[in-house]
């Protein structure tokens, strides 16, 4: 279940007009926190980050699934019945059986996962997957909300 606080942020994002990928940053962030205290590990960066999407998704964030060919069809089908939870009524318990186990496989897991270098890792990775027009309009369309925040 994502805390209280995490839901509140994303809701004020929304209510912001952020996009839904920013909504969900929310409960990535919540994952990454978690990590870090020691509640519990992930196999990898990117593991957090399906874990802290999946959250968002069942907490009612409006976040597509991945397109056909991006993903594994498992993870495609996975994203798309968390939105159809999250759609239907808000985050709901799975059984306490199923939670536990996932709690204790996660418990094993090591925690550098939500490290500096492993997430800088993460996102170099997933930048240079990304063609040169792409991450460029995204670096105009950052100046372009770092302009409009200072003059706004």
């Amino acid at each position: 279940m994502p805390e209280p606080k995490t839901i509140a942020r994303a809701k004020r994002d929304k209510e912001q007009g952020k996009s839904a990928n920013t909504q969900a940053g929310e409960f990535v962030r919540e994952e990454m926190d978690h990590i870090r205290e020691g509640k519990h590990g992930a196999r990898s960066p990117k593991q957090a980050i399906a874990i802290g999407l999946s959250k968002a998704r069942r907490a009612g964030v409006k976040l597509a699934a991945p397109k056909p060919g991006t993903q594994s069809p498992a993870t495609r089908r996975k994203a798309a019945a968390d939105l159809r939870t999250g759609a239907k009524r808000g985050p709901r318990r799975p059984s306490t059986k199923r939670s536990q186990a996932t709690e204790k496989a996660l418990r094993r897991e090591r925690s550098d996962a939500a490290s500096r270098p492993a997430l800088a890792r993460q996102a170099r990775a997933a930048a240079a997957k990304r063609s040169p027009a792409s991450r460029s309009a995204s670096a105009r369309q950052a100046a372009r909300t770092r302009k409009a925040a200072r003059s706004g």
